[in-house]
């Protein structure tokens, strides 16, 4: 996995999201926690509180488990008697954190660029800011931290608060979600969970056609063994 210099591990977009989903569900459905692979995918592709709209696959969704956990953000677990195996997030643990600093975490890693205001109206659910300046406290922490998993972006043209974002996709992809949104935009636009979803199917077959090279392959040198 990719590291930045600070070496945090850069997330793509597909491991954000299981991440992301895992720290949400954690709090919202304690009682159907940890999740089933196809809970899972659910939550990952739900239209709402979703920014940018996803369209993933179960295959994808298991295949990007299997990275998160060989590199230690989540746990797969088999209960007793279970016929699936159910998945919990690591991300208090890996990155030493309480419930309102991982609450903040999650609503950037679901939602994108927001001002402190905006994390506090909308992590109700998961974690009750008394105040905008306790999220800038929590903010601040994540900012502190060694490696910085959130940044402060400098304030947009026109507006009076300044916007976050996490750092888990690198500061490359940090400075591209905010030219996206600096040109009236999202990223996470109303086409781009589309557009995910046919590069899913596009790495899929790429995939496949490796695959049937490599079989090919194997045959055709069976031949002069």
């Amino acid at each position: 996995m990719e590291t930045t210099p600070e070496g945090l591990e850069i997330l793509d977009p597909f491991e954000l999201r299981v991440l992301a989903v895992l720290a949400e569900k954690e709090a919202l459905t304690p009682d159907n926690y940890p999740l089933s692979l196809n809970a899972l995918v659910n939550g990952c592709n739900q239209l709402s509180s979703r920014d940018p709209v996803m369209s993933i696959s179960e295959d994808t969704v298991a295949e990007v488990l299997q990275r998160l956990m060989q590199n230690k953000y989540v746990n797969g677990i088999t209960q007793a008697g279970a016929r699936v195996t159910k998945y919990e997030h690591r991300l208090r643990i890996k990155f030493s954190l309480e419930q309102d600093k991982l609450a903040v975490l999650t609503m950037l890693m679901l939602r994108g660029l927001q001002t402190a205001g905006e994390i506090r109206t909308r992590s109700g659910r998961l974690h009750d800011f008394k105040s905008v300046a306790e999220v800038e406290h929590a903010l601040q922490f994540l900012i502190d931290k060694y490696p910085p998993l959130v940044s402060k972006l400098p304030l947009a043209p026109g507006t009076k608060e300044p916007r976050y974002g996490h750092l888990l996709a690198g500061e490359e992809a940090l400075a591209r979600e905010e030219t996206a949104a600096s040109l009236g935009g999202s990223v996470g636009g109303a086409g781009q969970g589309t557009k995910i979803g046919a590069l899913e199917q596009e790495v899929q077959q790429l995939r496949r056609q490796v695959e049937d090279l490599t079989a090919q392959f194997a045959e055709f040198r069976q031949q002069f063994e």
